[in-house]
């Protein structure tokens, strides 16, 4: 049964994730790179995150990934970039991984395919990745809305 939410904090899909679960008061954490890195600057202080030794954004998403059960990337496409690294290090750590382009789903869709997934693979903290905001304009909403869909029904 999934207990937490966990993200990097990143402007579009992981910032979404968690201010869903903030929306229903679900549990939620996850690392952000030292400082509190995003890409528009210090994330803000009313979000309770762990903060990683370095700068960089990998180190951050392999401790994201490994500090969760398994992780759901978001995005309008193929993997590229910070998602198809997110896929690379789930595939290495050998930690379950779902990838939802959602050009192919419905926010409905996508909340039954993220049910069952859970389910499945025994789910309790849920790392959620995606596209950023300033390269997806369209990815928060649908993260938003669909994460809060799922923890609505947990």
């Amino acid at each position: 049964m999934l207990k937490k939410i966990i993200s990097g904090f990143q402007t579009g899909a992981d910032i979404a994730a968690i201010d869903a679960a903030l929306s229903c008061g679900f549990p939620y954490g996850g690392w952000v790179p030292k400082g509190r890195r995003t890409i528009n600057g210090p994330l803000d202080e009313k979000y309770i995150a762990l903060e990683m030794p370095t700068t960089g954004y990998p180190p951050r998403t392999r401790k994201n990934i490994i500090s969760s059960s398994g992780t759901i990337i978001f995005t309008h496409g193929p993997l590229s970039g910070g998602s198809a690294l997110t896929r690379n290090i789930s595939i290495k750590e050998k930690k379950p991984w779902l990838h939802l382009d959602m050009t192919r789903h419905s926010e409905k869709d996508a909340v039954e395919k993220i049910l069952f997934w859970i389910e499945l693979n025994n789910i309790v903290v849920l790392n959620v990745a995606g596209k950023s905001g300033h390269k997806n304009k369209k990815i928060y909403a649908v993260v938003f809305n669909t994460m809060r869909a799922v923890l609505e029904k947990i």
